[in-house]
């Protein structure tokens, strides 16, 4: 089987860039967004921005006829630089200040998400007839990294602001999302279920709506398999047939983490290795990427990534718990997950973990400890790396 990441590999090979770095092949971006429009025919997909904005990505989803979701100002602007269309942008923070309205209505976004009076009352004024999507809470399965109740709100104050949009001359519909790395795929179809619910109860109250924002979460596999982008849509179109039988309302979709994380991959260093005590099985192994520049999403280990090694030791393994560089006590990786690594493992060894295109980069600190934010090259069709 041909491997997927030859060309990061090729060029880290080639070049050697210092650690830690993250490496990504926008072929494999525009890849995975052909693979998203192919399974949701019909449907509006918009790349979420905070996933990973390097311009060469963006420009490899202009490319690919993909729109995208962003959540203000500066991502806006990012978009409209690389040549995305403003018609094929959508705000989707329900946070949002009035300037922030005004400033993207002036510069042509159409499209809004919302979940409270306030910020409906300042889309009539300040995004006048645009449509906004009001974002419901769902009862569903937690994904990895849940959104808790931050977003969106129960279905009763959703229909209030439905016909509240609507009499403020906007066009509403209906948005909600699963949660990040969702791998259970019942968690929109009982989304599906509650916006069907509320198209109902529109329409007996003079409102009719046609479009529905499924939201994002597909998962990506690290340790652990997931369901595979056909089983997702398989799942979803069947709750759709059943849910609106009439016909499915206009489809958006906000996907991050299956556009770009497994078209990138971090390269990483060991630092030091040691132990607590001179009778502990299990060592402490500290990488130069950790929580604030680069891994944030191993807080509470809710993404546990793959490690493997650039150059493999032999011999036996044994227990390890990996750490970043920081002097921060909460920069620690896995405690509670599993990981064994060769007990010849020195510092210089290298390891390589893919799968990490995604919510790395974006994530990492300015400057914490004077640590750079983590470095990223792209390749591919749209690269900026040699």
């Amino acid at each position: 089987m041909p491997d997927s990441l030859a060309g990061i590999r090729r060029f880290l090979d080639e070049h050697d860039p210092p650690t830690p770095c993250l490496v990504v092949d926008t072929d494999l971006v525009a890849r995975a967004a052909t693979e998203l429009t192919a399974a949701f025919p019909g449907a509006r997909i918009r790349y979420a921005v905070k996933a990973n904005p390097a311009p060469a990505v963006l420009d490899a989803l202009v490319a690919a006829g993909i729109g995208f979701d962003v959540a203000g100002r500066a991502e806006i602007a990012l978009c409209l630089g690389r040549g995305a269309d403003p018609g094929m942008l959508a705000y989707g923070n329900t946070i949002k200040k009035a300037a922030d309205i005004e400033f993207a209505y002036a510069r042509g976004v159409r499209e809004f998400t919302s979940d409270a009076e306030s910020d409906v009352d300042n889309l009539a004024r300040y995004a006048p007839g645009s449509a906004v999507s009001i974002r419901v809470l769902l009862n569903a399965p937690d994904s990895a990294t849940p959104f808790g109740r931050k977003f969106g709100c129960e279905p009763a104050l959703a229909l209030e602001l439905v016909h509240r949009a609507a009499a403020h001359g906007l066009r509403p519909g209906v948005a909600f999302h699963v949660g990040s790395q969702q791998p259970d795929a019942t968690a929109w179809e009982i989304g599906v279920e509650t916006a069907a619910k509320l198209f109902a109860e529109a329409e007996a109250g003079g409102v009719v709506l046609d479009r529905l924002n499924l939201g994002g979460g597909f998962a990506t596999e690290y340790r652990t398999a997931v369901p595979s982008l056909g089983h997702y849509a398989a799942r979803i179109t069947a709750a759709l047939d059943a849910r609106f039988p009439g016909g499915h309302p206009e489809l958006t979709l906000e996907p991050g983490r299956a556009i770009v994380a497994d078209a990138g991959l971090i390269r990483t260093e060991v630092v030091l290795v040691s132990r607590k005590s001179a009778v502990d099985p299990c060592r402490w192994v500290y990488l130069d990427v950790g929580r604030y520049n680069g891994l944030a999403e191993t807080e509470n280990e809710a993404i546990a990534y793959r490690f493997e090694p650039v150059a493999g030791r032999g011999g036996p393994g044994g227990p390890v718990i990996l750490a970043g560089p920081t002097c921060d006590g909460d920069d620690v990786l896995y405690q509670r997950t599993r990981y064994e690594m060769p007990l010849s493992l020195r510092a210089g060894d290298r390891f390589d973990l893919p799968g990490t295109g995604a919510y790395t980069a974006s994530y990492a600190s300015v400057a914490f400890n004077g640590i750079e934010p983590l470095a990223t090259y792209c390749v591919g069709r749209f690269g900026d790396a040699g």
